[in-house]
């Protein structure tokens, strides 16, 4: 029986380094875990990399979502667009503010948002549309941001998966009128726990202050400093320690996309030919791979998904289904507990219908990232395919 190559390397995440220990350590020695001008120096960062005008360090990705739809103003009834393949957290934080999510399919190139199903759910109750760039591939920005300018609709960029991606040359979290990222621990520039807020926009930038950063209220120069005292209500700031490794890990983003890039295109190009979808993206994008997911395509592999991960899984190898239920299926949404927490009626999503993501979703296949795969364990992955292939087609 063939030897199969050892995967520690190429599943590590994220890699620790010495100089991230160095960072945290100096938080720590200072005293200072509460506050600390590294959560400024980590803001000024993203600032700095994205050309963002405004960045604001969170406890979490859904805290920055969830100050973003208050940034918006989004008021009770109001209805956002949202794709029905992405992690709750692109869609929950709204409810607590009485907004609708309203589930459009996704487009099969991409896996973003289909612009056709989008304009088709726009109704004058819409407000926002929320864009998410899945595992790290961008969506098809064209296409909504010329949405929104006609139906004057706000874009809220979901770029947890995309830190690195640009659409066009421009970087992913900069191409709505709010940006977010996740920061948690399985991120491409990962913080443990962590989120940042990105704008242009100087209102929602004080919006944001205001809901959850009780410090930044009183550095403003606006009437709104007279909520110093009491905030809006919650307290959303990064801890110095997780602002510290994310900062040591985004000096590294670079280097670190790069090597999983070129692993995991290398595999990709030889799995296409098989009949695989492998999403490596058009010409004018480049993206990312939080995780590296592809789609069987049984109609020209000949091997049903189920059969094709039994024959991967027995030769060693580290493949399962993809791991996002969709989210208008889920007991959440279909048994009335989204509508006890935005106490607003909201639509009855079990009979919700997404042809496209429903369809395809069993035939989603999730591979290892390959942060540091060696040219063994790839050809361990390339002739598993392969001999899957031939076995169903004699």
């Amino acid at each position: 029986m063939k030897t199969v190559p050892d995967h520690t390397d190429a599943e590590t995440w994220p890699i620790i380094t010495r100089d991230d220990e160095a960072a945290l350590l100096e938080v720590l020695r200072s005293g200072e875990v509460s506050w600390h001008p590294v959560i400024g120096e980590l803001e000024a960062a993203y600032r700095q990399r994205l050309g963002s005008r405004h960045a604001i360090a969170h406890c979490n990705g859904t805290a920055a979502l969830h100050a973003a739809f208050f940034a918006i103003d989004l008021q009770p009834g109001d209805e956002v667009i949202v794709p029905a393949a992405t992690w709750w957290s692109s869609v929950s934080p709204m409810l607590w503010f009485g907004g609708v999510p309203v589930f459009a399919d996704s487009e099969s190139r991409r896996l973003g948002l289909d612009p056709a199903d989008v304009e088709r759910r726009i109704t004058p109750r819409t407000k926002a549309i929320v864009v998410v760039h899945l595992w790290g591939m961008p969506s098809k920005m064209t296409e909504q941001i010329d949405l929104a300018r006609k139906h004057n609709l706000k874009i809220i960029e979901d770029a947890s998966h995309a830190h690195g991606a640009t659409w066009r040359g421009r970087p992913c979290g900069t191409l709505g009128d709010i940006g977010v990222f996740s920061l948690q621990g399985n991120k491409l520039a990962p913080a443990g726990e962590g989120g940042i807020f990105l704008t242009d926009d100087d209102h929602y930038a004080e919006r944001a202050a205001l809901l959850g950063d009780v410090m930044r209220i009183h550095q403003l120069d606006t009437a709104n400093q007279r909520f110093a005292a009491t905030g809006f209500g919650m307290k959303t700031r990064i801890a110095p320690l997780s602002a510290a490794l994310a900062l040591s890990q985004l000096q590294r983003l670079d280097a670190t996309n790069a090597e999983r890039n070129r692993n995991i295109r290398s595999l990709a190009r030889r799995l296409e030919p098989l009949g695989f979808d492998t999403f490596l993206g058009p010409p004018h994008i480049n993206r990312v791979y939080f995780e590296f997911l592809i789609r069987n395509q049984p109609a020209k592999t000949g091997i049903a998904t189920d059969t094709l991960l039994a024959h991967l899984q027995a030769a060693g190898c580290h493949a399962r289904p993809a791991r996002y239920p969709l989210l208008h299926q889920q007991p959440f949404f279909t048994e009335g507990h989204a509508q006890r927490i935005a106490r607003h009626p909201l639509p009855d999503y079990s009979s919700v219908c997404l042809p496209f993501v429903e369809s395809t979703a069993h035939d989603m296949i999730a591979l290892p990232s390959f942060h540091r795969a060696t040219p063994q364990l790839l050809d361990h992955y390339a002739d598993a395919f392969t001999q899957a292939v031939h076995a169903c087609s004699n």
